[in-house]
């Protein structure tokens, strides 16, 4: 599938250059044109094989020989105050036994530890560049002033260090953080710059959850990846411009994992690392689970589900009570296509089992927020290097929005189709969290009713968001297929 989509990109990309006169670039609109008046047949057979209109390649089901890795938590560098040093680095990692790959990684060779905050905390975290190429440390979901927000402006050259201050102001919630250089995002989370970030407050330490970091609290960072025939991380020769697909997952880096647990209620921290594969996690045996929490933070209460999706960078913390499953069964988490996962292993061991509070936060959208008019209009379109948004590509020398500090107003963003019907795209705001008002004019879904830093447009969908930024900036907009960011399908907001 993917050399047939190398082969669409690069015919489309010669009709491009071919439309163009003096070498010039086309314009992002008449790209758009292009797109939109290109004949349907032509169009088919072009983009055969296109990940959003044939199946996508299934993954290996994880025969669970490893046990799942689970980051270690960074310790601060002193008691006096919360002081991180964060290394962004390249080393050699055995991701399959006996054979080393070359890859990236904070303070290690391979993804990054977990950053454990609290609120009202001030916060200081020194960064140091050890690659050899420019990246920047991007603190996705974390409501911070754009100096320390880690978008494309703020590159960290190789061998220099950049020092962030902030207070942590917003509630308990999981985010994360990952490189965002320009036309470079894709390439460096793909081999491995990838970490996570508690938020703790009063309130989740008070309703009950399971908290016991590695034992019943668990974090899950799905990704997946293409290995060569020697095993070897590949980006150049896996790396498709619609956004690059795997067939093998690794969870928290570990190959074939398996997750070892109690008879009890058991936290299950999902992110969706991937480039571009979108996951629709569920139990192989049917039996359902609870979201409780968001992108950005708890729901009002659990939310019962047989399954939930995640596009790139979502997340989504779930309880599954394995007290009350059958045991004597294998149990895993499976993607919607039946791959699976995360097999279990329940152990023979009770557990005393807590009662999770059915209040876990007073999230509110209000009358106000529902009936402000819209302010700001997005429109995501495209494929593979033809995509743009407002029908244009990222100029980092152009402000496409501005919006007031602590005003909230509504953001409007569509899902334009393309002729071959149009792909999902995963929306991030940099720099906040945000409300969902409507899906096509409906009440969103109970279990995205809480606070969000990127959403999923299906083609042809629009979504009205409630945004208030809580620092003044330039902050970043786009989509979350990496590949699609890379290509230049971002604009940028300034807040005054």
């Amino acid at each position: 599938m993917g050399i047939k989509i190398k082969i669409a990109a690069a015919a489309i990309s010669l009709l491009v250059i071919g439309g163009c006169s003096n070498n010039n670039p086309q314009p992002a609109e008449e790209m758009d044109q292009d797109m939109e008046e290109m004949d349907h047949s032509t169009m088919g057979d072009m983009m055969e094989g296109h990940m959003s209109h044939d199946e996508v390649v299934s993954l290996n089901d994880s025969t669970g020989e490893n046990e799942l890795k689970i980051p270690s938590m960074l310790e601060t560098d002193n008691e006096d105050g919360v002081v991180y040093t964060v290394r962004a680095q390249k080393g050699k990692t055995e991701i399959f036994d006996g054979t080393e790959s070359t890859t990236y990684g904070y303070n290690g060779s391979f993804l990054g530890p977990m950053l454990r905050f609290e609120k009202g905390d001030k916060v200081k975290i020194r960064t140091i560049n050890e690659l050899d190429e420019e990246t920047t440390f991007h603190w996705h979901g974390l409501e911070v002033s754009a100096d320390a927000d880690g978008g494309p402006h703020d590159v960290v050259k190789p061998g220099e260090e950049k020092v962030i201050e902030f207070e942590v102001t917003q509630e308990a919630s999981t985010l994360w953080f990952h490189p965002h250089p320009e036309g470079k995002t894709a390439e460096q989370v793909y081999n491995g710059l990838a970490g996570l970030i508690y938020i703790e407050d009063e309130n989740s330490k008070s309703i009950g959850l399971p908290t016991d970091y590695g034992k019943n609290d668990f974090p899950l960072i799905f990704q997946d990846r293409i290995f060569d025939d020697k095993k070897q991380l590949n980006f150049s020769a896996a790396k498709n411009e619609d956004g690059t697909i795997g067939d093998t997952l690794l969870i928290n880096g570990t190959l074939n994992p398996k997750l070892t647990v109690n008879k009890e209620k058991v936290r299950l921290r999902l992110l969706n690392g991937s480039n571009a594969r979108n996951y629709t996690f569920k139990l192989n045996t049917g039996d359902s689970f609870v979201q409780i929490a968001t992108d950005g933070g708890f729901l009002n209460e659990p939310v019962t589900l047989n399954e939930v999706t995640l596009t790139p960078s979502e997340r989504a913390e779930i309880i599954v009570d394995f007290s009350q499953l059958n045991t004597s069964n294998d149990l895993a988490l499976v993607n919607e296509d039946g791959s699976v996962l995360l097999p279990f292993k329940v152990s023979d061991q009770d557990e005393v089992i807590s009662g999770i509070s059915e209040e876990l936060n007073d999230f509110a959208l209000t009358e106000e927020e529902k009936n402000l008019p819209v302010t700001k209009k997005v429109e995501l379109f495209g494929m593979m290097d033809m995509v743009t948004i407002n029908g244009k590509k990222f100029d980092p020398d152009r402000i496409d929005f501005t919006q007031q500090q602590g005003v909230t107003e509504v953001w409007e963003i569509y899902n334009k189709p393309d002729m071959m019907g149009g792909m999902i795209h995963p929306f991030h705001i940099h720099g906040t969290q945000f409300k969902i008002i409507s899906r096509d004019g409906e009440e969103p879904p109970e279990n995205e009713q809480g606070w969000k830093d990127t959403i999923s447009i299906k083609p042809d969908e629009t979504v009205k968001i409630a945004i208030q930024f809580k620092h003044k900036g330039i902050y970043m907009f786009h989509c979350h297929i990496l590949e699609h960011e890379d290509n230049g399908m971002m604009g940028q907001v300034k807040v005054e």
